[in-house]
């Protein structure tokens, strides 16, 4: 005997004589007063441009964040990546091997931990990686050019207060 029940068809008097009519704006005062909405709102238009300038480095946001962080922590562990980038062992495993493919990044043994390898940028990772970094730097500023230097700098300490674990 099956489980299923059979649905309600729609009907002519199931639907309103007098539809309201669609507004010609969308009320979003609500939305607009929570940190989460705005901050995915802002994050939004930022990646775009983001992906449409790191394109031409055929760079996605955590692609560029491992390069960066490997050229500001030689050495660093996937372990380390992780905790920092917040991101699932087994997602970085591939993430690194794509950048190993692409000849930008090398593993070397860590020197204080037999078990661990280090990550490295190689020669044509660092020439990447300072491009890509500079081309990041211009677009933050051409993302938020509604923004002066101050309150550029003001949103991210407050940004990076709601998602810091120490409260630092």
């Amino acid at each position: 005997m099956s489980s299923v029940r059979p649905t309600k068809k729609t009907t002519a008097s199931m639907v309103p004589a007098n539809p309201a009519p669609a507004p010609e704006s969308v009320d979003t005062g609500f939305l607009r007063t929570l940190v989460g909405y705005n901050a995915r709102r802002a994050s939004l238009a930022v990646i775009e441009v983001f992906m449409e300038r790191m394109a031409v480095y055929r760079l996605k946001v955590v692609d560029f964040s491992v390069l960066s962080l490997v050229a500001h922590n030689p050495g660093v562990t996937s372990r380390q990546l992780c905790v920092t980038l917040g991101v699932l062992p087994p997602n970085l495993v591939g993430l690194v091997a794509a950048l190993e493919r692409r000849g930008l990044i090398e593993r070397r043994p860590h020197p204080s931990d037999g078990r661990a390898m280090g990550l490295h940028l190689t020669p044509a990772g660092v020439e990447l990686t300072a491009q890509a970094e500079q081309t990041a730097a211009q677009l933050e500023v051409d993302a938020t050019a509604g923004l002066t230097a101050a309150e550029r700098k003001t949103l991210i300490r407050l940004l990076q207060k709601v998602y810091a674990r120490d409260g630092a």
